[in-house]
C-alpha cells in the first residue's frame, strides 16, 4: 500500500490523461492516482478506463456527473483519500503544467523535511514560468503580491495548485465549510492550513503552461479570486483556529512556524 495520493481532476483532457497518467505512475516512487472526472464530453473518463488494467490496484477514478467546479473535485478526493491510509495528499493538474518528477520533491519536503503542506512554487526563487505571455505572467505574479498584502499570508505562490498535504491537515481543515470552488479555492485552502499554524514549505518548480488542450481559465476565476480574497480575510477575524493534539493545543496564530517564504 503507498503512502501518496495524487489527485487530478478532469475536464476535456483527452490529449493528456493518458501520458500524465503513465508519468506519474512509472515513477521511482509508489504513487496512487485518483483521477476526478466531470464527466467529460470528450471521453477523458473512457481513456482512463482503457489504461486501468496497467496499473491494477494503483490507478482510480471518480466520475461525478457534470462539471462542478475545480474545489469540489480536490474536496471529493480528500474525503476519498481520508476514508483510505494515505499519508501524503497532492494535487496535481492534468496539462503538464506541473512535471511529474516534482512530485518527489514535494513527497520529500513533507516527509523528510517534516512540513505539513508543500507548495510547489513558481515564486519563491524568482519567477520561474515558461511559455505563459508576460500579460499573464505579471497578472499572476501580482495576484500573490495583493494576497500576501490582504490576507498576511507570508508564501510567494499563493495561486499556485501543485501541493502535498500531510493527512492532519485535511483532517483538521473543516472541509464543508470551505467556501470557495474556483479559483480563490487554492488561497482559502492555504490559509486555512497557514490559520491552523501548520508547517509549510514552498518547494521552488518550473511551472511550463499547458501544449494540449484548453485552458480553464475565465473572467469569472479571476474575479472570484480578487473578491474571494477579501471575504476570506475578512471572515476568519469572526472565527478561531484550533488544532487538537494529543499533548497540546495550538491556538489562531499570525506566524508561519518553519516557512521558508
Amino acid at each position: 500500500m503507498s503512502d501518496s495520493l495524487v489527485i487530478i481532476p478532469t475536464y476535456n483532457e483527452k490529449e493528456n490523461i493518458a501520458d500524465i497518467v503513465r508519468a506519474v505512475l512509472t515513477l521511482p516512487k509508489d504513487f496512487h492516482l485518483l483521477i476526478v472526472d466531470d464527466n467529460s464530453p470528450d471521453g477523458t473518463g473512457s481513456i482512463v478506463k482503457s489504461i486501468m488494467e496497467e496499473f491494477p490496484g494503483r490507478l482510480f477514478m471518480e466520475e461525478r456527473k457534470g462539471k462542478l467546479g475545480l474545489g469540489t473535485a480536490y474536496i471529493h478526493g480528500f474525503r476519498w483519500a481520508l476514508k483510505r491510509a494515505y499519508e501524503y495528499i497532492f494535487e496535481m493538474d492534468a496539462d503538464f503544467s506541473h512535471n511529474p518528477e516534482d512530485l518527489v520533491k514535494l513527497h520529500e519536503a513533507c516527509d523528510k523535511g517534516q512540513n505539513d503542506l508543500a507548495i510547489g512554487s513558481r515564486y519563491v526563487t524568482g519567477v520561474n514560468v515558461v511559455n505563459w505571455p508576460m500579460s499573464r505572467v505579471i497578472l499572476s505574479y501580482y495576484a500573490s503580491h495583493y494576497v500576501r498584502f490582504i490576507t498576511g499570508l507570508p508564501i510567494r505562490d499563493t495561486t499556485a495548485g501543485f501541493k502535498c498535504y500531510r493527512r492532519k491537515v485535511l483532517e483538521t481543515i473543516e472541509l464543508d465549510k470551505v467556501r470557495f470552488m474556483g479559483y480563490a479555492f487554492q488561497i482559502e485552502m492555504k490559509f486555512l492550513t497557514w490559520k491552523y499554524g501548520f508547517k509549510i514549505a514552498e518547494v521552488p518548480i518550473i511551472f511550463t503552461d499547458r501544449t494540449r488542450g484548453e485552458s480553464k481559465l475565465s473572467g469569472n476565476i479571476v474575479r472570484e479570486a480578487v473578491f474571494g480574497v477579501m471575504q476570506i480575510k475578512i471572515g476568519s477575524l469572526f472565527r478561531s483556529y484550533r488544532q487538537e493534539e494529543e499533548t497540546t493545543d495550538l491556538v489562531e496564530t499570525d506566524s508561519l512556524h518553519g516557512s521558508n517564504a
